[in-house]
């Protein structure tokens, strides 16, 4: 996971998709009062907190790779969902760093993404919901590509850099990553997408931007507090276990220059006396910073997140001599699956079913045919 990505305009009920990422922290510009998720999959992400590989707890495995590899365990699990019928065999990923289109199948795409934005020691049912989360998501682009291509796209379904771990990353990429534990971690991730790559999550009979990041402030985020309009299956839920997280809260302490230099790349003017720059106007009922001054301008709390590089909207600001500091809970934009929570109520014992319907408002779990 990583944080945050881009968004979409949206026009009445439809979504249009806009150039990148910024779900994950890296940036998305200042002009973006836009809607909805980013035009790559990873751009609906969280933070990737745990990059070490730990022996698995025996709570964590069920099945191994070998025992689940013709699909019956998963075709069990799967039967009682409906189906939903999908032409889809391969998505067309751009890769982000050397401009290549790349064709993956969707079972490799899944295991890919998985891979790419969920630490492999979590447990393997919160595997399996952010597999079906990327999954969908990646339906979903697919969808809105066919409706009204990006030309920048070169065709493709979405983007992603799977180099930075940005998305999807190939099987090569995980057996680089993780070394000698490279069979442990392909194994589990193999394990999770066997039921992952066969459910979709939809809304209405279409799969979902099924929105995802590292953990929340205690409770999720509405889609319009991040992007620019409500979507009914993106709403506030209790995540109230994520502030058991190693890396709930965290510090941020910039110096005046610092801001003063990202403020004014934007345009924005700030006044001599700093103590004149920042005030908060909106909070959201998650406790996510909506609206916030910054001199002469009002940004989204997560707009001035990218700014200044913060783990989350979800921050109050104080003074540590003269420099500013933020004191910031969570990590990620906040809305859809919470990926700490996943593995938290997969632990208590929720299986990856379970989880999406609790972090996606009132979804559909469908069998993917």
């Amino acid at each position: 996971m990583k944080g945050d990505f881009l968004m979409l305009m949206m026009t009445g009920a439809s979504l249009l998709v806009v150039p990148l990422a910024v779900v994950l922290g890296t940036g998305e510009g200042l002009g973006m009062d836009r809607p909805l998720p980013p035009s790559s999959p990873s751009a609906v992400v969280g933070e990737m907190e745990k990059e070490t590989v730990t022996e698995e707890s025996s709570s964590s495995r069920q099945l191994s790779a070998a025992e689940t590899s013709d699909g019956t365990a998963a075709s069990a699990v799967l039967g009682d969902l409906p189906a939903y019928q999908s032409e889809v065999t391969a998505f067309y990923i751009l890769d982000e760093s050397t401009g290549e289109v790349l064709e993956v199948p969707v079972e490799d795409y899944v295991r890919g993404a998985i891979a790419a934005e969920m630490p492999v020691d979590y447990h393997i049912e919160a595997l399996k919901a952010q597999g079906t989360a990327a999954l969908s998501y990646a339906l979903w682009h697919h969808l809105q590509q066919q409706e009204a291509p990006d030309p920048a796209l070169k065709g493709a379904d979405f983007s992603a850099d799977p180099s930075r771990r940005l998305g999807y990353m190939t099987q090569q990429q995980v057996w680089d990553f993780y070394g000698d534990r490279a069979d442990y971690a392909w194994d589990k991730i193999s394990e999770a997408a066997q039921e992952a790559a066969r459910t979709v999550i939809l809304w209405e009979g279409e799969p979902i931007a099924a929105a995802y990041h590292a953990i929340s402030a205690g409770m999720t985020e509405g889609a319009e507090n991040i992007w620019d309009g409500p979507l009914p299956y993106l709403q506030p839920v209790d995540s109230g276990w994520d502030v058991l997280a190693e890396d709930y809260k965290s510090t941020a302490v910039l110096a005046p220059g610092e801001i003063r230099q990202q403020a004014e790349a934007q345009g924005i003017t700030l006044l001599p006396n700093d103590e004149t720059w920042f005030e908060e106007e909106e909070r959201s009922p998650s406790d996510y910073v909506t609206r916030i001054r910054l001199g002469d301008r009002t940004l989204t709390g997560n707009q001035l997140r990218q700014l200044l590089g913060l783990r989350s909207a979800s921050f109050t600001i104080g003074r540590q001599g003269k420099n500013f500091i933020f004191y910031v809970r969570g990590y990620g934009h906040g809305a859809g699956l919470s990926q700490n929570g996943a593995d938290y109520m997969a632990r208590q014992g929720a299986d990856y079913q379970e989880i999406l319907r609790h972090y996606y408002t009132d979804v559909t779990l469908a069998r993917l045919e």
